[in-house]
């Protein structure tokens, strides 16, 4: 494992740290505020090639690797979560599962235009009465000679009614013993009839970000949109949570280097008893935490990155990663706001919105408390990884980087 990036990594993550900073970041707070995602975001990253940063070049993609995605999803949060929240859905949870499972077919028809950003992408798993426990998810798929009928609703969807594409799952076996191998995945477009979406408002954080909801009525899904085979949904939704928790770790570390760097910088601005506030004995613990959760964070996320570049499956590093990480960011952000005290308390200052949008990463895709399981069932032995049909996709740079 190497410690250092190459010129590449640098290279992208200064475009994507250009990007963030001096096109973004002087107006978030305005779109916070009005929780609505700046209009400019998904245009531009698709512009800019990074909606399909980590996908090879023959299709559509930049050919990074997943070092790459981990630093672009640091600097995206490092401005807000809203604009991590894009990669998490869009390429970690829907193109890179594509790039696994889908057939050669499917990867021209949805895959290519999502990594050049024609389409944006999403992923609808969770329903109202199903969330960490996704086996209990009602959606249903009865197929119908040549499709597929969809019913269902889901819920807290990200980008549900901006994306053009959406991976979701429903139950086309709902006897199935056990239940899991009852769920199919399917592709489904906006435009298919029978197919509602709706925003939801009054979030705590991530007011910038599109969540919403997404109802089928009677979609009638053609059998070639259906990613794997029949009752293979369960390991697909699994392993696409392998790649979004990634992105989510990844973005948590932006949240700590946010509170990090902002508290660095106001507490040699500020001054209590004659001196800068960063003299103070209880301040430098603050700031040393900081340091620590983020360079703890950022050795367990590359290893993770490490692992998925070479193919191995990584379900327990990602989720130690994106637990310690996202624990983490919530502590940094708390600690950020203490160490501003009254100005941490408002939106003067952007500690406060680092709060509210940390607070939701120990919650989505999959909990603190989930992940907690997963790594006690490692440890005790009653988990254990089987063969899929199709393991990830390894990173080759001459392979990913070739247009044949």
């Amino acid at each position: 494992m190497e410690f250092s990036l190459t010129e590449e990594h640098k290279m992208a993550r200064q475009m994507v740290r250009d990007f963030a900073q001096k096109e973004i970041y002087p107006t978030i707070k305005e779109w916070d505020r009005k929780h609505q995602p700046h209009p400019d975001v998904l245009p531009r990253m698709a512009e800019l090639g990074i909606l399909g940063i980590n996908i090879p070049v023959k299709y559509g993609g930049q050919g990074f690797d997943y070092i790459t995605l981990a630093l672009v999803c640091e600097e995206l949060e490092r401005v807000d979560a809203s604009l991590r929240v894009i990669m998490s859905v869009h390429a970690g949870l829907n193109s890179l599962a594509l790039l696994q499972w889908a057939t050669e077919e499917q990867k021209q028809r949805f895959l290519v235009p999502q990594a050049t950003g024609e389409k944006y992408a999403g992923y609808a798993l969770t329903e109202p009465d199903a969330g960490s426990d996704p086996v209990s998810l009602r959606a249903t798929a009865r197929r119908e000679g040549d499709v597929y009928i969809l019913n269902g609703e889901k819920m807290w969807i990200s980008l549900a009614t901006l994306a053009d594409h959406m991976l979701v799952f429903a139950k086309t076996d709902p006897h199935s013993e056990p239940a899991y191998k009852g769920i199919t995945a399917f592709m489904i477009t906006k435009d298919m009839k029978g197919v509602t979406s709706g925003d939801i408002h009054g979030k705590m954080g991530v007011r910038a970000g599109s969540t919403g909801w997404i109802a089928m009525q009677d979609v009638e899904v053609p059998i070639e949109n259906r990613i794997g085979e029949e009752g293979e949904g369960f390991y697909i939704a699994m392993s696409c949570l392998d790649n979004g928790r990634f992105t989510v770790g990844a973005g948590a570390n932006g949240c700590i280097r946010a509170c990090l760097e902002d508290s660095v910088k106001y507490a040699q601005e500020r001054q209590t008893f004659g001196v800068p506030i960063a003299q103070h004995q209880l301040i430098k613990q603050k700031i040393a935490y900081m340091q620590q959760w983020y360079d703890a964070a950022s050795l367990l996320l590359f290893k993770a990155a490490w692992l998925k570049n070479q193919g191995v499956r990584n379900t327990r590093e990602t989720a130690l990663a994106k637990w310690y990480a996202t624990d983490m960011s919530v502590q940094a952000a708390l600690e950020a706001v203490q160490l501003f005290g009254a100005y941490g308390f408002s939106d003067e200052y952007d500690v406060e919105r680092y709060l509210r949008n940390a607070k939701g990463a120990v919650i989505y895709e999959g909990s603190s408390e989930i992940q907690q399981l997963i790594q006690a069932d490692y440890a005790l032995g009653y988990r254990q990884d089987k063969p899929l049909r199709c393991e990830p996709v390894p990173y080759d740079a001459e392979t990913w980087q070739s247009e044949a």
